[in-house]
């Protein structure tokens, strides 16, 4: 299925004289570059034909000239290589002109969790921060011939399934495009192209007994940490799978692990270390992968963790309300708050190092631990309803710092998964 847009061609040449060869290479190097700006111009423009949300709004003039510097550098990076390009290291660059490709009025698969404009946020800076990796250069848009892919985690990589979906929706016709919506498995389907994209709802990514219906008391949360088997039928015959499993896993020093059946309750669990119980769930799902994957037809990611700022004082605001009123990334670029434990990413680069089959870890880490501007803030719901008034006046209780917006970062992540496709 070719989700964006085409990729380039190529251009071959005879045996002819130096001087004409010059002459031909000089006028194609102006054509290409004729052709990379009007390019240019088409992603920058309405790249989809859903109607999108006026979201024009300009920057302070101080802002706009200190941001403005960043632009006039010149580019001497090359084009992404997954064997080369580290997208970890780099830094978010001020874009005025940078365009969403959808909405949250023009893409309607967003859940109102993630749809900030639509919930009210009065700013919309947020959405023209681009990602500038130090080595590369990551493509705007790009495209896939996939027909099965499978997002599988928690509510997170729900978010990152839903920007994938409204990134190509508004290209296929109404009604050659459905959803449908269970309780733990999402698809959707574009007919045409025989295609799906799917989400499967598992937090721990093994089972648990609070997957669905939420167990709120998270002492009472069991991880049956040696187990995928009620859910990994979902995932099987998927051309790319991608997984995410982390915040679940933050519940406190100590989680509950279980072998066996739940039926013996708590009495069948033992309390571990957490990332002792993250590393047995990680080996559960690398069995999984290794016995059942067969890495000529499927591409295995591994997401790695989404950074929550909750503790405004990591970026040098002690007396900050969390995320909320934040409308800049961290500049810093040694910036790494509290909300993310390196040593549960060790974790994952342990256990798939000792992998048989290659899996590809995407770092999304570190770029995304500098926007504290883009969670959904009081900009979301709680409990199915769009926070009050009264809510939203209590940023410190309500403000969700751990989800993001639609549109938002998540389409940072998606640009880069698709690059290495």
């Amino acid at each position: 299925m070719s989700f964006l847009f085409p990729n380039r061609g190529a251009v071959g040449g005879t045996k002819i004289p130096l001087s004409i060869i010059v002459l031909v290479l000089c006028g194609f190097m102006f054509f290409v570059l004729l052709y990379t700006e009007r390019i240019s111009l088409m992603s920058s423009s309405s790249s989809s034909s859903c109607p999108r949300k006026d979201i024009s709004s300009k920057p302070k003039e101080k802002v706009r000239e200190e941001r403005s510097e960043n632009m006039d550098v010149l580019d001497d990076r090359f084009e992404f290589d997954p064997e080369e390009c580290n997208v970890a290291a780099g830094k978010w660059v001020y874009n005025s002109s940078a365009e969403p490709l959808y909405t949250d009025e023009s893409c309607p698969y967003i859940d109102r969790q993630f749809s900030c404009m639509k919930n009210g946020r009065p700013e919309t800076d947020y959405l023209r921060w681009e990602w500038q990796p130090d080595d590369c250069t990551i493509p705007r848009n790009e495209q896939t011939q996939r027909k099965k892919i499978a997002f599988v985690g928690d509510s997170l990589q729900r978010s990152q399934w839903e920007s994938f979906v409204c990134l190509v929706e508004s290209i296929i016709p109404e009604g050659e495009k459905s959803m449908k919506r269970s309780k733990k498995y999402f698809v959707f389907k574009a007919k045409e192209y025989n295609a799906s994209i799917e989400f499967y709802w598992a937090p721990f990514i093994v089972e648990s007994n609070t997957d669905l219906p939420v167990i709120l008391d998270m002492k009472k949360r069991i991880v049956k940490v040696d187990s995928v088997e009620d859910r990994s039928k979902y995932w099987e015959g998927a051309d790319i799978l991608v997984f995410n499993t982390y915040v679940w896993w933050m519940s406190g020093l100590r989680m509950k692990a279980l072998w066996g059946s739940f039926g013996n309750g708590e009495r069948g669990a033992e309390a571990l270390d957490t990332q002792v119980a993250y590393r047995l769930g990680l080996k559960t799902w690398a069995n999984w992968v290794d016995s059942t994957v067969d890495p000529n037809k499927t591409k295995v990611f591994f997401t790695t963790m989404s950074p929550t700022h909750s503790r405004s004082a990591d970026w040098g605001k002690p007396n900050g309300t969390k995320c909320f009123n934040e409308t800049e990334p961290v500049k810093d670029r040694r910036f790494w708050g509290t909300g993310s434990n390196k040593q549960m990413m060790k974790v994952v680069s342990s256990v798939v190092k000792h992998m048989a089959t290659h899996v590809t870890v995407i770092n999304i880490t570190q770029l995304s631990e500098y926007r504290i501007d883009a969670h959904t803030s009081v900009y979301t719901e709680t409990g199915g309803k769009i926070l009050t008034a009264e809510q939203r006046a209590d940023p410190m209780r309500n403000a969700d710092c751990i989800h993001w917006c639609l549109p938002g970062l998540p389409d940072t992540w998606n640009r880069i998964l698709l690059a290495h496709l």
